[in-house]
């Protein structure tokens, strides 16, 4: 029984495509850390030559510092956001975080490393909670999140005072397990002239891991798909609810690990401290490339935010500026960023018509 095979026209292509072929300059634009990229070398530049003390490689390790403190969880609120919600408790959490483990531990008279573990299940309840409110009962994660903001922020002060007669926590310092918990979480190692803390090797492992999660496994595949449309994801079967908990828990966990290095690093935490840093977190997501509409970013990009973040905040010291004018930059950026971003996103997105 023979068959008919109808064939294509000789020179015809085998099958049309939709979509445009960009030439190199469009295709790295496409890239959602590019711009990031970009504005990181032309502000290294800007500082090297405006503020002597700049140029120096101490300075640079300092600047490194920095950006780690905010970078590490800013990893965690990029994965978030990502996948399209907001965690508006991610900068007091951090200070929870601390305060938890150095009462507990005071007042009980045990090991550090006890009250460390203990405070890290919290944080993640915290996190869990986020996530089971947001998704039980469809309340946006904005105003989820302001209000275990503002429980932790006031927890933070009642319960410290309450405690301790004080807004601090009791110094760690000769506390069981000190040592150890401070070579983990603020190690200083000296490297000839300069000082590398340890947090910027953690930041740049968590970055490091968060990229590979997102571009090589199923894990990243989810977070983009909850974040561009989660009723599509839902409908091929992606556990949008586990995934979206398990990002509110990152950044609880992250928040936790930060919380540890601020606690161990002073030794004494300020109830008060840590309010205001989510913003620097969501900040350093956006100038990263990552959309506040969700579904679009990654984590090279959130870290190369960091660093733009740790250059400025010091940068303007190192010139002799006042220091004011940061937040008045930060505004300016995040709203070029923004514009950025959506002109990134077209280009990426961009089809031939028909």
């Amino acid at each position: 029984m023979s068959q008919t095979v109808k064939t294509a026209p000789a020179g015809a292509p085998a099958e049309a495509s939709n979509r445009v072929q960009l030439g190199l300059s469009n295709r790295l634009l496409a890239r959602p850390e590019i711009g990031a990229l970009v504005a990181a070398v032309v502000i290294f530049i800007f500082f090297l030559a405006v503020a002597p003390s700049f140029r120096s490689l101490p300075s640079f390790f300092t600047v490194l510092y920095q950006s780690s403190t905010i970078g590490i969880v800013a990893v965690a609120v990029g994965l978030l956001m990502i996948g399209g919600e907001f965690d508006l408790s991610a900068g007091v959490i951090t200070t929870t975080a601390g305060l938890f483990n150095a009462m507990f531990c005071y007042q009980l008279g045990i090991n550090l490393w006890v009250g460390a573990i203990v405070s890290l299940l919290f944080c993640l309840c915290v996190g869990f909670f986020n996530g089971y409110m947001v998704m039980r009962t469809g309340i946006p994660s904005f105003l989820i999140t302001l209000g275990s903001f503002f429980v932790l922020q006031g927890a933070n002060l009642g319960v410290t005072k309450l405690v301790t007669g004080s807004v601090s926590s009791p110094n760690t310092t000769q506390m069981d397990g000190s040592s150890s918990l401070q070579f983990v979480f603020a190690h200083v190692f000296q490297l000839g002239p300069v000082q590398l803390n340890i947090t910027v090797i953690w930041w740049l492992v968590f970055a490091a891991l968060a990229a590979y999660i997102l571009q090589r496994t199923r894990i990243g595949n989810w977070i983009y798909a909850v974040g561009g449309n989660a009723a599509s994801a839902r409908a091929v079967g992606v556990p949008v609810t586990r995934v979206k908990i398990g990002l509110f828990m990152t950044v609880s966990f992250l928040g936790w690990f930060t919380g540890m290095h601020y606690l161990y690093n002073f030794n004494v935490l300020q109830a008060g401290n840590g309010v205001g840093n989510e913003f620097l977190y969501i900040i350093a997501a956006v100038v990263g490339g990552t959309l506040m509409t969700g579904g679009y970013g990654n984590t090279i990009g959130v870290a190369l935010g960091s660093f733009i973040f740790g250059m400025t905040s010091l940068g303007i010291v190192y010139a002799g500026w006042d220091p004011n004018w940061f937040r008045a930059f930060l505004g300016v950026m995040l709203l070029l960023a923004v514009m950025v971003n959506l002109y990134v996103k077209k280009l990426s997105t961009t089809r031939k018509v028909g």
